[in-house]
Formats: structure tokens, C-alpha cells, sequence
């Protein structure tokens, strides 16, 4: 094996192995909520729809980059190019519609109740788990046609070019298709980076505001540690900018990789690594506003050490 490919192979193991891990610690808090009685609040439920789909994500693209990378034909062309790839597609597009429903509920949840959203207050709430039920439901139906366009590297039949990316390969009978679906898969994700571009930019206008209308109590105050509704949103914040610029970037990469039919190397590897970046790095965000969150993770990774 080339020193390039185990430098990369084990870039892909510590973030497979560090992300899955901590998902799973996460997944762990929540649940250990919803056995002991505890009634999850509507973020937490959201955040933990969107833990699952990340360590969906993990799971299944970067296990399978992580093989790969290391050169080990474990799956086969049918799995590696259908079951994983469609599982893949399912869990990035519920992480994407979560965090943007998260953002949307956040923005929502902090604005004052004189604003036109007062009654959107009230009801959102109510219906947090039937939008995550959709979310789940729609990106499962969305992507069934996924796996109809991932073929075989050696059925060339009925395309008009194959684009070949190392492990798999996919065609489309003609421009016209292709470009159809690319629109239909990048669709509903630029549309949610646009609507948690905007919550973003009216949770950071809500929160100044706010600053500006208790300054004067502040003063006064001898304690100035922020709100657990204010550190709440300022997790969320870093978790929607984080989606921004990892999926943009992963976006970028992935444009690139599809204009070259053998695309080189690097920019695989490069495309592969950062979709895999927002699924390793949120839960840490997460915990970073839940200090029992955070502790579990603490214990545990204090364990690993010392095992």
C-alpha cells in the first residue's frame, strides 16, 4: 500500500471511529432520557432525530470509505453502489431537513411574543414529531430512484457517458435525465441551506436586540453569564454555520468530481472526507449546551484511555 493511501486511510479512521463514537454517546443520553420518564423537549428530539441520521451517515459512508481506503473489496458492486449509497442519500438528506428544522424552531422559539410569529409559537411545538416523520418518510420516497441510476462499471448499455468514481460507477440515457436529477437531489438541500441561512440571520438580529434591551440590567448585575436559552441558540448557531460550510463545501467538491469522468485521486478522497465532516463534528456542538451530554463523553472517552 502507498504511504498516500495509508496517511488517508487512517485520516478516514480517526473520523469514522471519533464521529460514530461520539453519535453513539449522544444517542445513549437521549435515550437513557426517554427510559427514565424524562418527556424530551422539542429540540431534543429534533437533535436526536438528527444524531440517528448522522450516525446513519457515518455508518454506512464512512465505514465503507474507510474499507475502501485501505483497499479492502469487502462490500460488493451492488452493495457499495445501491444499498449503501441509497441508505447514505436517506440519512444526509434527514440531517439536512433536521438541522434546518431545528434552526427554523430555534428562531421561532426565541422571537418575542409580539411578533407576527406568536401564533407559530404556540402550535410549532405540536408538531415537531409529525416534521420529523415527514422528513424521514419524504427523503426515503425522494431517493428510491437513487439506486436505478447506480450501474454496473461494465453495463454501458443505454448511456450516453459513465462517470466512474473509483468504487462505483453511474450513467444517465441522456443530458436531459442527468440534469433532471441533479436538480431533483439539490432541490430540497439548497433550499434548506437558503432557510437556515435566513433563521441564522434572524436568530443573530433577535439575540443583538435582546443584548441591547437588558444591557442596562446587565450593569447593574453582578453575574453575566448568558441564558441557557441564549447558549441554546448560540449551539444552534454553530451547529447551522457548520452545516453551511462543510455541505457547501461538499457541494463544491462533489460538482467537481461529476465534470470528470475519472476524476483524480485527491479530489475523491478530499469530496469523500468532507461529507463526512458535519456528521462528526455536531455532536460535539450539541453537547457543547448539555452538560450531561458532555460529562457521558468525558467518562467515556476517559475510559478509552485508560483501556
Amino acid at each position: 500500500m502507498a504511504s498516500k493511501d495509508l496517511a488517508m486511510g487512517m485520516t478516514f479512521l480517526t473520523q469514522t471511529v471519533t464521529g460514530i463514537l461520539a453519535n453513539v454517546v449522544l444517542l445513549f443520553h437521549y435515550f437513557s432520557l426517554c427510559f427514565t420518564g424524562y418527556r424530551l423537549r422539542p429540540t431534543d428530539l429534533i437533535a436526536e432525530h438528527l444524531t440517528i441520521a448522522n450516525t446513519v451517515i457515518m455508518l454506512s459512508k464512512g465505514v465503507s470509505q474507510t474499507v475502501q481506503a485501505f483497499g479492502v473489496k469487502y462490500f460488493s458492486q451492488i452493495t457499495r453502489c445501491t444499498v449503501l449509497l441509497y441508505v447514505y442519500r436517506v440519512a444526509r438528506g434527514v440531517s439536512v431537513s433536521t438541522t434546518c428544522l431545528l434552526s427554523v424552531f430555534q428562531t421561532v422559539k426565541i422571537s418575542p411574543m409580539s411578533s407576527r410569529w406568536k401564533q407559530l409559537k404556540a402550535k410549532l411545538p405540536k408538531h415537531i414529531g409529525l416534521s420529523v416523520f415527514l422528513c424521514w418518510s419524504l427523503n426515503m420516497l425522494v431517493n428510491c430512484i437513487f439506486p436505478f441510476y447506480s450501474i454496473n462499471k461494465y453495463s454501458s448499455k443505454n448511456t450516453t457517458k459513465i462517470k466512474y468514481f473509483r468504487y462505483c460507477s453511474s450513467g444517465f440515457p441522456d443530458k436531459i435525465t442527468e440534469a433532471l436529477y441533479a436538480a431533483f437531489v439539490l432541490f430540497p438541500e439548497v433550499s434548506c441551506s437558503g432557510i437556515m441561512i435566513w433563521s441564522s440571520s434572524s436568530m443573530i438580529f433577535i439575540l443583538h436586540r435582546h443584548k441591547q434591551q437588558v444591557q442596562h440590567i446587565r450593569r447593574t448585575n453582578v453575574s453575566h453569564k448568558s441564558s441557557p436559552e441564549s447558549r441554546a441558540t448560540q449551539s444552534v448557531l454553530v451547529l447551522v454555520c457548520s452545516f453551511v460550510c462543510f455541505y457547501t463545501l461538499s457541494s463544491c467538491f462533489y460538482a467537481s468530481v461529476v465534470n470528470f469522468s475519472i476524476p483524480s485521486w485527491w479530489l475523491l478522497n478530499t469530496s469523500a472526507l468532507i461529507s463526512t465532516c458535519f456528521p462528526a463534528v455536531s455532536p460535539f456542538v450539541l453537547m457543547s449546551c448539555n452538560s450531561t451530554a458532555s460529562r457521558l463523553w468525558f467518562k467515556f472517552s476517559g475510559f478509552v484511555r485508560r483501556r
